[in-house]
């Protein structure tokens, strides 16, 4: 089985819509996709829809992925198959939202400040063209970076995320609302959902937390760290391999597919089976949904 954990739609900051997500994870001959917008379930009802007009068998995992931080750190929970109606983390992450506009604006304008002829005008028909398909816009910093690719300040949106510019304490950064990771978890077990860290030593994006942290977060009920993914080397993914193991968490790998936005490809990195039945044995807020032709994977 061939099971990716980690993409993107257009109803946060990727470029597919919730269906071409769906269509593209067929052919790239994926079992298994999760869709995680950043702190959204807005793409959800469109991927579903989707999925039942597949002949191929793609089963869709729910879920999203959560704004956090932890002693001052910027971090990422992605949380999987917990119940979207559930009415403190559904409110949590419409606070999260509602701070997406102003913090971006206020971006716009340290970059400005910086000379950089970027407008708020540019980035909002960036969004905006995101968000066409969900009606739902969610503006990010990977559309500020579209802008910045746009006017040819850098190569590519991954170059927007460096200290000179967006990355977590960067020139142009702005903090947002974002959950405590320990309430986090609290929220989604709370919603019958399985957290995992995402990317948790993607340190070309800024400060990551200390090993200690990781460790606090597993002891509150962290299930997973992510440990196949881009922004991690090598030598990141055996420090996490053996964290992992001497706190008995669960390691998964993923794409972070965003579409044309990044580089990475779906399912250029997966989970293991065995990983992902243990998911979603422990979810009892939300199931996979199997595809026409597909059974489910629980």
């Amino acid at each position: 089985m061939r099971i990716d954990l980690h993409t993107h739609s257009t109803a946060s900051d990727g470029t597919d819509t919730p269906a071409e997500l769906v269509r593209n994870a067929v052919a790239a001959g994926l079992d298994v996709v999760a869709l995680t917008d950043h702190d959204t379930v807005a793409g959800h009802a469109e991927a579903l829809a989707a999925l039942a007009g597949q002949s191929a068998p793609l089963t869709l995992v729910t879920g999203a992925e959560l704004s956090c931080r932890a002693d001052g750190v910027s971090l990422h929970m992605l949380a999987y198959l917990f119940d979207p109606e559930e009415p403190e983390l559904a409110r949590e992450r419409e606070l999260v939202r509602d701070d997406r506009v102003p913090r971006a604006k206020a971006m716009v304008a340290k970059l400005q400040e910086l000379g950089v002829p970027v407008t708020w005008e540019q980035v909002a028909r960036i969004a905006g063209h995101s968000g066409e398909a969900t009606g739902k816009v969610s503006v990010g910093r990977p559309h500020i970076a579209s802008a910045l690719v746009e006017l040819g300040v850098v190569p590519d949106v991954s170059a927007a995320f460096t200290p000179d510019w967006l990355a977590n304490d960067g020139r142009a950064y702005v903090e947002k609302h974002e959950l405590d990771p320990f309430d986090a978890i609290r929220l989604v077990k709370a919603a019958g959902g399985v957290t995992v860290f995402a990317h948790p030593l993607a340190v070309t994006r800024g400060q990551v937390v200390p090993e200690g942290t990781i460790a606090r977060l597993a002891e509150a009920g962290l299930d997973g760290i992510e440990v196949d993914h881009m922004d991690h080397d090598e030598a990141s993914r055996a420090q996490l391999r053996g964290l992992a193991a001497e706190l008995g968490l669960l390691t998964t790998g993923s794409s972070d597919y965003h579409g044309s936005r990044k580089t990475c490809r779906l399912g250029e990195y997966t989970t293991d089976p065995e990983i992902y039945g243990e998911i979603t044995r422990r979810a009892t807020g939300a199931f996979p949904v199997p595809g026409t032709g597909g059974t489910p994977a629980r």
